[in-house]
């Protein structure tokens, strides 16, 4: 049988994943398993984000099942009490004569667009690889959602898939994304640095559900969907809309342009579930709140949407007993994953 299309053997780990949304972090000990490594998070008397392994090192009983002293956290076993980079400071059964070896590994964090992010990899290379810029992000003529998340019982390359597929809007979401040309009209597939961009554009249609009320074009509009993702599993999903006439690859892009971005972080937890994160970002209506709380609804109804589908296909090719085919509109997610495939080789190489 035909390899397994989820199959890139382990991780990306000299990156940045988001952990979870900074807000849900503070002085108590949070578990959470991300890249299949087991990690407690809190932050210490500076609010700061600390990550550790969740393991003393003596019995491997969680340190998330421990206190917090200080910037120290204290083993529930025997009390071994590790410092904010992983070394044992104190061992009470023992004072005179400390465990050489006692100590978990540390893990770069840091709080940036209001979500806390970890470094999995090498902790000498995260200086060298800021996190993702988000341009506009402080403009006051823009506007945003709150921060969403949720977990999917799915291994994330599916989820990438999904992300770099602009077709599926309609058949899954018919009430929000769906509308007139996302089904049939053709692919522009691009590969950059680190990643890659499927985009197309659809003229003189009327606007899917989600986006009507918005825009002040008229029955009929111009729209271009813009898919694109970045190694290791960011997902940049931006919709434009310009009046009919005004958009097209070959025009500049429209004064009148509405602009709305969506921006997914997904975080593998191990190979059959993941954790995304998102929140959207406008170019107009900047202090309507209400339309950025019918924006957020409408979005996670939509992600629930992807989750129920992409659940049951991790369930379907896990336990599969005949061959699956790829699609034309598959073309963008397989050079993702192509990529990935190499990074991770890549990674190995240097190790």
């Amino acid at each position: 049988m035909r390899p397994d299309l989820a199959g890139s053997d382990g991780f990306m780990r000299n990156c940045w994943y988001v952990a979870g949304i900074s807000a849900d972090f503070a002085r108590t000990l949070s578990p959470l398993t991300m890249l299949e490594d087991h990690i407690v998070i809190f932050r210490d008397t500076a609010g700061n984000p600390i990550a550790l392994e969740d393991a003393c090192p003596h019995r491997k009983l969680p340190l998330s099942r421990g206190t917090i002293e200080g910037d120290n956290v204290v083993c529930g076993y025997h009390g071994l009490t590790f410092d904010c980079t992983g070394e044992c400071v104190i061992a009470p059964t023992q004072l005179d004569n400390p465990p050489r070896r006692a100590a978990v590994r540390s893990y770069p964090a840091q709080d940036k667009w209001g979500f806390l992010w970890v470094w999995m990899g090498d902790p000498h290379l995260c200086e060298a690889t800021p996190i993702l810029d988000i341009p506009n992000i402080d403009n006051p003529t823009w506007g945003k959602t709150k921060l969403g998340g949720m977990q999917m019982d799915a291994h994330y390359l599916y989820i990438i898939d999904n992300l770099l597929d602009p077709s599926h809007v309609a058949w899954v979401h018919l009430t929000s994304f769906a509308g007139a040309g996302t089904d049939n009209r053709p692919l522009d597939l691009e590969e950059i640095k680190d990643g890659v961009i499927v985009s197309r554009w659809v003229l003189d249609e009327a606007p899917p559900p989600y986006y009507k009320d918005m825009l002040p074009f008229g029955e009929t509009c111009d729209r271009k969907q813009h898919y694109e993702c970045r190694l290791p599993a960011t997902a940049i999903n931006m919709s434009v809309y310009t009046p009919s006439g005004e958009g097209g690859a070959d025009k500049p892009l429209s004064p009148n342009a509405f602009i709305n971005i969506s921006y997914n972080f997904i975080t593998p937890v191990d190979q059959n579930q993941t954790r995304y994160f998102w929140f959207q970002h406008r170019n107009m209506h900047a202090d309507d709140t209400a339309l950025s709380d019918r924006m957020f609804e409408g979005a996670k109804m939509a992600f629930q949407e992807d989750k129920d589908v992409l659940e049951d296909v991790h369930k379907g090719m896990a336990n599969r007993t005949s061959g699956y085919l790829n699609l034309g509109l598959d073309a963008g997610a397989m050079r993702f994953r192509n990529r990935v495939v190499k990074a991770i080789e890549a990674e190995r190489d240097i190790a």
